[in-house]
């Protein structure tokens, strides 16, 4: 039997009286990668904000390695292995792109390690981070997450976006990512056919449920989206 590095049991939750996530249960796959797809408005930011810490839940529990992390803050979860990257290619736009990543490691043999996964920041390093493009912003907010050496990666929407040209070179970092095997990764994603070739399983959350759930690969795509179509 696989073993989880993350998963959520019959997590219920939402924001004041309203509810969003019904009776949720999810599992990631230690040393795997989870596709979590969904139309706008089912719900998925808000489980990722469960799994992060960021909302409590009203039912249901949160497991990290094990471990039942449901009552520990944000920062608790992440020093136990849990790395997130939020929609919006967050970043310290005052800051230049070296300075980022020095927020996280100064050590320059890590920071050329995470260079060496996205090549286009070395030449942008004395800039400053605001003024790098969408895409740019995204690989920097990926890298400054890797170098916390995450074991479970969380990834919110990390196309959305994208100018074409940098789509391509983030959909092959995920990907590589999802496939080294010690790095397990859930990703929500609208691009139903990068979603399932990136990981080996899925879920599709609808109205706050989950609706359907199977193994990745090219020949889910039909199946991901018969699930979708509401």
């Amino acid at each position: 039997m696989t073993e989880s590095m993350l998963e959520l049991v019959g997590v219920t939750a939402g924001y004041g009286r309203s509810m969003v996530l019904h009776d949720v249960s999810l599992t990631v796959a230690s040393g795997g990668g989870t596709a979590l797809m969904g139309h706008n408005g089912a719900g998925k930011t808000t489980l990722l904000r469960v799994a992060v810490g960021l909302l409590p839940v009203r039912s249901g529990k949160v497991l990290l390695d094990g471990e039942d992390v449901t009552k520990l803050r944000p920062n608790a979860r992440v020093r136990r292995g849990l790395g997130y990257v939020p929609q919006g290619q967050l970043c310290f736009p005052q800051m230049t792109t070296l300075e980022n990543l020095q927020l996280v490691t100064r050590t320059r043999a890590e920071i050329d390690g995470v260079l060496d996964t996205f090549p286009a920041l070395r030449t942008l390093l004395a800039r400053r981070a605001g003024l790098l493009s969408g895409g740019q912003r995204q690989q920097l907010a990926i890298a400054r997450t890797l170098l916390t050496k995450p074991r479970m990666l969380i990834l919110d929407e990390p196309t959305e976006g994208i100018q074409p040209n940098v789509v391509e070179d983030i959909e092959q970092v995920i990907t590589d990512l999802t496939r080294r095997g010690d790095l397990s990764v859930l990703l929500v994603e609208q691009h139903v056919g990068f979603a399932l070739r990136a990981t080996s399983d899925y879920f599709v959350l609808e109205s706050g449920r989950v609706t359907a759930s199977g193994v990745g690969g090219a020949g889910a795509v039909e199946a991901v989206r018969d699930a979708m179509a509401v």
